[in-house]
């Protein structure tokens, strides 16, 4: 168990995408004491495996074994622990009892915190899809009448992460995480994920540019941050 029991779950569309928009968050949290779960609802083997595609011999089993392997490098690097679901992706179609095995984590685990993805991406409808599902596992977690007697889940913080085109998915950075001490665990499991790999060096561009944005909105020296979104208020009894 983690120390204190503190948990934080996230949960990625496609087995590649906890590693860009979070993979320093999960670092961070790592490194703290928290059990990060990460869910990977599919590997991304049809809509986000195209160079292993464009190689011969490749075949569906063969390109989700490779980006598993992938997906389980660089959360071992993090210090994440991934559970993968493979309902398939490009289109992706959960059923309820996906939609229940993710409640399960929820009542399992009962988590500080949440991180997925935008509610809204034009671009890719899995990434919405996923962030719903884990908004409305998290609401059956809460309810009494699923599974009466075990203990209900409290009202944990979600937090969305990044997505790529932030101005076409409503989208607004209101949350900016310093991950510069851990930027390095974050790089290596970026260069774990080899079937993206025209993705590394956009999103450590990402990464400084989130890192200037921290600084100049802040009293801290930071190089490298990771961007936010709330769904839910602060609720505090001071201004930081």
């Amino acid at each position: 168990m983690s120390e204190g029991g503190k948990t934080a779950l996230v949960v990625s569309a496609h087995s590649a995408d906890f590693v860009w928009r979070a993979g320093g968050a999960i670092a961070l949290y790592a490194s703290r004491g928290y059990k990060v779960l990460i869910v990977c609802l599919s590997y991304g083997e049809r809509g986000e495996s195209a160079k292993l595609w464009k190689q011969e011999g490749y075949t569906i089993d063969k390109v989700k074994e490779e980006r598993r392997r992938e997906a389980e490098t660089a959360a071992d690097i993090l210090g994440g622990e991934p559970i993968f679901f493979d309902i398939g992706d490009y289109p992706m179609r959960p059923t309820n009892d996906d939609l229940y095995k993710l409640t399960d984590l929820f009542r399992q685990h009962h988590p500080e915190l949440v991180l997925t993805h935008s509610l809204e991406d034009p671009y890719n409808f899995d990434h919405p899809l996923a962030a719903h599902m884990a908004q409305e596992a998290r609401i059956i977690a809460q309810a009494h009448g699923h599974k009466p007697g075990e203990k209900v889940l409290g009202a944990p913080g979600v937090f969305l992460f990044e997505p790529h085109q932030t101005e076409q998915c409503n989208w607004k950075p209101q949350v900016i995480l310093d991950i510069t001490e851990v930027w390095e665990k974050k790089r290596k499991a970026i260069e774990a994920m080899a079937g993206q790999e025209h993705l590394w060096e956009y999103y450590t561009r990402v990464a400084l540019q989130r890192g200037v944005q921290g600084a100049r909105n802040s009293n801290r020296e930071m190089t490298y941050g990771e961007a936010y979104q709330r769904i839910f208020p602060l609720v505090t009894d001071e201004f930081a």
